[in-house]
């Protein structure tokens, strides 16, 4: 499709149903990693991204099962590879999320830079320099990030700058870190606080998500868990603003009121 055109002038009425938040899927999914047992996820939104990420477990030789819902299976205990390559990761950076939860839970993680053999624009550095301080061995070589860990052990993080990724990368790492982990200058968005609630579903200790401070005490071992995904709050804001500019009125289903005060 080259363009989209609009005709405009009518109000927008009706309803529609708001679907999962990518943000808060893609970070969930790579959680699963951290589990014993098979993790069931639920209001999964059927995206590109999420595709991509689906793909990458899969070559990871995770167990994967989607039903016609979008309701997806992921069963760890299969996994036969900790590495992500670039083909996967140039189309998709968030498959960054996959570097903490595979480094705490299997000691081992090879994954590409986002960008290739350059560490860009994205502050990358911030996931390894937390990392490192918990005690990780890292490289970067070739473009992947080497990391080697016998078991993380929980640090006082100062973020440099607010990032979404870092935040989660080094939450789910520290969970299966031993002793106590502080991340200051934390993210504080509502998908963070999914992640963390997702997490604690599995069993893990985490206080504070939501804040710019989050603590997590470290556990030995994450179970299963069945967990719905918050719903997207962009994509209810987008509606909402909608019907506002037309002077429609629209009603947003299975969304959160809550999500929305920024």
């Amino acid at each position: 499709m080259d363009k989209l055109v609009i005709t405009g002038g009518a109000p927008l009425e009706g309803e529609v149903r708001i679907s999962g938040a990518k943000n808060a899927a893609l970070p969930i999914l790579a959680s699963a990693l951290l589990s014993d047992g098979i993790v069931r996820l639920s209001n999964v939104p059927h995206l590109q991204d999420v595709t991509t990420t689906i793909g990458l477990l899969g070559r990871m030789g995770v167990g994967i099962t989607v039903d016609e819902r979008m309701t997806i299976e992921i069963d760890p205990s299969t996994i036969n590879s900790y590495a992500a390559s670039y083909e996967l990761v140039k189309v998709m950076r968030a498959s960054i999320l996959v570097l903490g939860p595979l480094l705490a839970r299997f000691g081992e993680a090879d994954v590409s830079l986002p960008g290739g053999c350059a560490i860009g624009s994205r502050p990358v550095n911030l996931h390894l320099d937390g990392l490192r301080a918990m005690g990780a061995d890292i490289s970067v070589d070739g473009g992947y990030i080497k990391a080697r860990a016998e078991r993380l052990q929980g640090a006082r993080l100062v973020m440099d700058v607010v990032t979404v990724t870092g935040t989660e990368n080094l939450m789910m790492a520290a969970a299966l870190a031993e002793g106590k982990t502080l991340i200051e200058n934390a993210a504080r968005e509502p998908e963070v606080v999914d992640l963390a609630n997702c997490l604690i579903s599995m069993g893990a200790k985490i206080e504070g998500a939501g804040t710019d401070t989050i603590t997590i005490h470290g556990v030995e071992r994450l179970d299963g868990t069945e967990y719905s995904v918050m719903p997207d709050r962009i994509e209810t804001g987008t509606f909402l603003v909608a019907a506002a500019i037309s002077h429609g009125r629209v009603k947003v289903r299975d969304t959160d009121p809550n999500l929305l005060d920024a």
